[in-house]
């Protein structure tokens, strides 16, 4: 079997267990207009403190103010340019799953949108989270590159310490990263992207931003239910890339 056909295999096996349809044409006017509320007011602050590779993804996968993504839109823009979509989940999947599908370049998102009492914090992700959060940074290749090797990574991880290690890895880079960008530093992580309190905290003086060293990071626990108080900055992506081939060296 070629190595296009064990691909095709594992996605249909994936699509299979775990792939829905969004059924876009079912959102509610309410739906579009909680979008429209959560995008102004994160957009209103991230063009002052977001990566501008985030900014840029945004605009190239077409994300608008005025109502929910739908994912086969987004996906024909992504797709041709990095190869990525996003993938139409019910909830959380396995962690091992997860990370097969980054491995081949799928991102599962959940499409609900949150209630209009559920603006300042949910506790599971939604599509703003997800897709708003997420994928824009799906657009660089370098971070594209990246995360789909750390799925690859993740995926082939067997004991507990190199599971936390990718764990904090994930945490540190995807969800709460933070860049030096124009000598400031900006948000990325999907956390803090799509948080405004998150955001605001991991920008504060109540926050210890550490330069992006492995081991370092790999050495951090965290918590997932209150403000960071140690995030640690990366250069460039470059960095994340050669991260996780470092990571592939070890778990190897």
């Amino acid at each position: 079997m070629s190595s296009s056909d064990n691909l095709d295999t594992t996605l249909r096996t994936l699509a299979d267990r775990y792939f829905i349809e969004q059924e876009w044409e079912d959102y509610s006017e309410d739906d579009h207009e909680v979008w429209g509320i959560l995008y102004r007011r994160r957009m209103e602050q991230l063009r002052q403190n977001a990566s501008r590779l985030f900014l840029d993804g945004s605009d190239v996968i077409g994300l608008r103010e005025d109502r929910v993504p739908d994912l086969v839109e987004v996906n024909r823009r992504l797709d041709a340019i990095t190869g990525w979509n996003a993938v139409a989940v019910n909830g959380f999947i396995p962690a091992g799953d997860f990370f097969t599908c980054l491995a081949h370049r799928r991102f599962p998102t959940t499409v609900i949108v949150r209630t209009r009492d559920q603006l300042d914090y949910l506790p599971e992700p939604d599509i703003f989270h997800d897709v708003f959060g997420h994928v824009p940074l799906h657009a660089d290749p370098v971070f594209a590159d990246f995360l789909q090797q750390f799925g690859a990574v993740a995926a082939q991880a067997r004991t507990e310490e190199e599971t936390t290690q990718m764990a904090r890895l994930f945490w540190f880079t995807v969800e709460f990263g933070l860049i030096q960008e124009g000598g400031e530093v900006k948000v990325y992580g999907s956390g803090l992207v799509s948080s405004h309190g998150d955001a605001a905290n991991a920008l504060g003086d109540d926050c210890d931003r550490r330069p992006f060293r492995l081991d370092d990071v790999l050495a951090q626990p965290f918590e997932i239910d209150v403000f960071q108080d140690v995030l640690f900055v990366v250069e460039d992506f470059d960095q994340l890339f050669d991260a996780v081939r470092e990571m592939e060296r070890r778990v190897a």
